[in-house]
């Protein structure tokens, strides 16, 4: 079985989340949407939360399984027997820090790959804290995020 795990803060998760979750799902059979914590972010949202926005949003994708995890992200494949680290990359900042981490994770666990997944042009400058913003000034944010959870984005960030 094909597995990989797509880590991230989800803090909401938006379109160019969902899809990446979606196009890693075509590619393997077994994904797993990991909430991962980020000591250098303040979250939104808590974790239970973000699991079930994600939950909702994957509803229709039966190889996908949602979980969290405090610890390394390598670690959690350890755990796992997965071998692929799914990471999305929309601009060239990302890519160094993908690149970073990408050195880090081979270093810890050299059986660990790193597939990186440029995301769709209408998704291509989506971010949470973009979207968190929108929120704070009353726009509609519909566009960059999930259908069943507009509502419950917008009514915990007002």
């Amino acid at each position: 079985m094909k597995k990989c795990v797509y880590p991230g803060s989800f803090d909401p998760i938006s379109n160019g989340h969902l899809d990446i979750i979606k196009r890693a799902a075509k590619l393997f059979d077994e994904v797993h949407v990991v909430v991962s914590y980020n000591m250098f972010k303040k979250s939104a949202f808590s974790k239970d939360e973000r699991i079930e926005l994600i939950k909702l949003s994957t509803a229709n994708l039966s190889n996908v399984i949602v979980t969290s995890y405090d610890g390394l992200v390598v670690n959690y494949c350890k755990e796992n027997n997965i071998n692929v680290i799914i990471r999305g990359m929309r601009n060239y900042s990302d890519y160094e820090n993908e690149f970073q981490l990408f050195q880090y994770n081979k270093d810890i666990n050299p059986t660990v790959e790193t597939v990186i997944l440029l995301p769709s042009s209408k998704n291509q400058f989506i971010s949470s804290s973009a979207i968190k913003e929108l929120v704070s000034y009353g726009l509609d944010i519909s566009k960059y995020v999930p259908k069943p959870i507009v509502d419950k984005v917008i009514d915990r960030l007002k």
